[in-house]
């Protein structure tokens, strides 16, 4: 059997690990040993043992055990509950307030922790309860749930980021910069429906009446202590890799050091508040972690095999442009978010693509910013959404499947928009790190 046949057989043999429940990362590193053997025979535990100690060198990946330990200690310091209740001062009284007031938690929240999924449950869990007692529409509840969640994918500093700028050998301050404005378009368009749906059906939103009662000095109050914090930390964080002042491990540790301290001021510090934290990053991070070693081998015997030549002769053969040879890889990644997680997407289709991308001349700032809204965009849409079995998760039984595939719905065009947006208009994701001076 030929090198590019048994490349050609390896994605459809991890699908099928996939599809019998076998763990992603252990169905990545059993691809890479099985069709490791034909190449290195008895000697492919010791390749397999290289690609672990080639993953443990890469000194970008030593960011997001610091990063995950920022959101989670931020998590428990209380300071979403204070963020909610800010949020739901300011914003409260508007049509659709609480939804609005909950994005916008998820906003800051994402910034905070940069996990797809751990967003998701911390505003549902706090807000859903409000928003059923003001009787907002479960779709609405559903929706805003789903795309707040969605936001720890694109806002920086977002892990996907960092583990894509890590395969792709790119700049995480580049990548974070380029992200930025979609990123804040994305939640425009978020806020502007909200709004405009409860503006011209005000049943499905209806405003909180007793935030009228707050006195002006007690929300200025709740504002300084809960919201201004939270945010001067995450802009230190971000303003330093972006701007090239420190390395993202660098930058993540004083983040890290900075969520430890507010939860201290807080008074939420506690020895066992420590060690919960401590125990939830170590496990997220060696989950992310053991992935991308699979990936990596998988990656690696797939290049081995021939794979890259293989997929080359298949674009070659299709003749495709610039612009079709883009569409062609984003639809790959959107329908492989389907079925694999976010990690596994960067970490499989990336290396293929590189070259292929490198060929034609395609912007590699422009693509990864593409690349990132669409996998943002696979994780909310329906039937394999996984932002709406994380809602399910902690959704009570009132909300049901059919509420939360009606309520991501537009939110997913306002994702589509916002790709298109940086499609047609390349500048726009690639100005600003144009402008920067970052190594990092």
């Amino acid at each position: 059997m030929s090198g590019e046949t048994y490349a050609a057989l390896m994605f459809p043999a991890l699908f099928v690990m996939v599809f019998l429940g076998i763990p992603i990362a252990f169905s990545l590193l059993a691809c890479a040993f099985l069709f490791g053997l034909p190449l290195y025979g008895m000697k492919i535990g010791l390749q397999m043992y290289a690609g672990i100690t080639q993953t443990a060198s890469q000194f970008l990946l030593s960011a997001v055990p610091p990063f995950v330990f920022m959101g989670f200690m931020l998590e428990r310091s209380g300071i979403a509950e204070r963020l909610f209740q800010a949020m739901q001062l300011w914003l409260g009284r508007l049509p659709g307030g609480l939804a609005l007031a909950t994005l916008a938690m998820a906003a800051v929240i994402a910034a905070a922790t940069g996990i797809v999924g751990a967003v998701e449950v911390v505003i549902g869990v706090m807000a859903i309860p409000a928003m059923l007692q003001l009787r907002y529409s479960r779709v609405l509840i559903s929706g805003t749930i789903c795309a707040g969640g969605s936001l720890g994918t694109m806002i920086p500093p977002s892990l996907v980021v960092v583990i894509y700028a890590s395969v792709a050998n790119q700049s995480v301050g580049q990548l974070f910069a380029g992200v930025l404005a979609p990123a804040v378009v994305m939640v425009s368009l978020f806020f502007g429906y909200i709004l405009s749906v409860c503006l011209i059906k005000p049943h499905l939103g209806p405003p909180a009446p007793e935030i009228a009662a707050v006195p002006l000095g007690r929300k200025l109050w709740i504002t300084l202590t809960a919201l201004i914090p939270a945010v001067v930390l995450i802009l230190a964080v971000l303003g330093a890799i972006i701007a090239g002042i420190a390395t993202p491990t660098e930058a993540a540790s004083v983040g890290a050091l900075g969520a430890l301290i507010l939860t201290i001021v807080y008074r939420r510090f506690r020895w066992s508040v420590l060690s919960d934290t401590l125990r939830e990053t170590l496990l997220v991070n060696c989950m992310i972690l053991l992935i991308v070693v699979g990936g990596s081998m998988f990656a690696g015997v797939f290049r081995i095999h021939g794979g890259n030549q293989l997929v080359a002769g298949l674009v070659e053969g299709l003749g495709l442009g610039e612009t079709g040879l883009v569409l062609v890889l984003l639809a790959v990644v959107f329908v492989a978010g389907f079925i694999l997680d976010w990690v596994s997407v960067v970490l499989l289709c990336l290396p293929i693509y590189l070259p292929l991308l490198e060929a034609v001349g395609v912007d590699m700032v422009w693509f990864a910013v593409l690349m990132v809204i669409v996998i943002q965009t696979s994780y909310l849409t329906p039937p394999m959404a996984p932002s709406i079995f994380y809602l399910r998760s902690i959704a009570p039984p009132e909300i049901t499947f059919g509420d939360m595939y009606r309520g991501v719905t537009p939110f997913i065009i306002c994702q589509v928009i916002t790709l298109l947006v940086v499609f047609f208009w390349p500048p726009f994701a690639t100005w600003l790190p144009s402008v920067l001076v970052t190594g990092f």
